[in-house]
């Protein structure tokens, strides 16, 4: 019997020794805005982390994964103690039987609910980070890889050139207006209104 404590406090070691986590906040590099000060960016940074934590329910993505692993590790166990009692009373040693079963449950549900629990907390961190980047991007602050544009101000065209005779056609030469290429064209100048 003692070596089934044994193999059971192993098996329980390993199930929580194999509980990796990932970061318990945002995986992604943010930098002050310009002109921004720190301690202003410290205080955006934790109400975004607070708020980019409400968005996927409240728990540490980490957290969550581990319950996931937990419960499926429990329900095997219990599965596999039902399944090696049930086969162990055939045998005659019911104790003996629950015991193996749980162990072989235990290993089970853990195996069956790691990749899971893994995915799960693989996509709770990137909507984590996805929530974090857009508070912390909305407040100013620069994200790598987000290109910001700045609005550009409408321009008009210029006028003709002065020596252009009124209700007359002219070349204007190719040229950026509001942003856009515009190549050259011909453009009516109408005669002085009367």
């Amino acid at each position: 019997m003692n070596w089934q404590r044994g193999l059971m406090l192993l098996l329980i070691v390993a199930v929580i020794g194999g509980c990796a986590t990932m970061p318990a906040g945002p995986t992604v590099r943010v930098m002050p805005g310009p002109g921004k000060p720190f301690e202003v960016f410290i205080d955006e940074d934790t109400m975004c982390r607070q708020w980019a934590l409400q968005q996927i329910g409240g728990l540490p993505p980490g957290e969550t994964a581990n319950q996931n692993l937990a419960s499926g590790a429990v329900l095997g166990t219990l599965l596999g103690a039902g399944i090696g009692a049930a086969i162990g009373s055939t045998t005659g040693d019911a104790g003996a039987g629950a015991a193996i079963g749980a162990g072989a449950g235990l290993l089970g549900g853990t195996a069956v609910a790691s990749n899971s629990a893994y995915a799960s907390q693989w996509e709770l961190q990137r909507q984590y980070d996805i929530a974090y980047s857009q508070c912390m991007y909305a407040k100013g602050n620069q994200v790598p890889g987000v290109v910001k544009r700045q609005p550009q101000a409408d321009v008009p065209p210029p006028p003709p050139p002065p020596s252009v005779n009124p209700g007359s056609w002219v070349t204007v030469p190719g040229q950026y207006v509001n942003g856009k290429w515009v190549p050259e064209h011909k453009v009516f100048v109408p005669p002085p209104a009367r």
